[in-house]
């Protein structure tokens, strides 16, 4: 498994069990993509396993914490920069062969 993709399936696997344990629902998707919102997601899990006895959420922080370190220094994304991408990505509109009038059949 690739990195994003490991980083994605453990995120996706915490998503299920602190859902299920918690009540928490994390955003799976910005949690592979934001070192630090993955640093309080491992530090929200630690803190849930302690203080309500889930042992099993804690072979599941130690994971994604090692994910976080795989992520190497890796600039981190804000929300904006995430959007911004995703912006430039997007195909633009279909030119137009002639300019759009701008009214139709002579009426404002």
């Amino acid at each position: 498994m690739s990195g994003g993709s490991e980083l994605f399936a453990i995120a996706a696997h915490l998503h299920v069990l602190l859902r299920r344990k918690t009540g928490r629902v994390i955003d799976t998707e910005w949690l592979a993509t934001n070192a630090e919102y993955a640093r309080a997601i491992v530090r929200f899990t630690r803190e849930r396993a302690a203080a309500e006895g889930h042992a099993d959420l804690l072979p599941w922080a130690d994971k994604l914490e090692a994910a976080i370190v795989a992520m190497g220094a890796a600039p981190r994304k804000t929300l904006l920069d995430v959007a911004a991408e995703a912006l430039r990505a997007a195909p633009g509109p279909a030119p137009l062969d002639e300019p759009p009038h701008k009214y139709v059949g002579g009426l404002r």
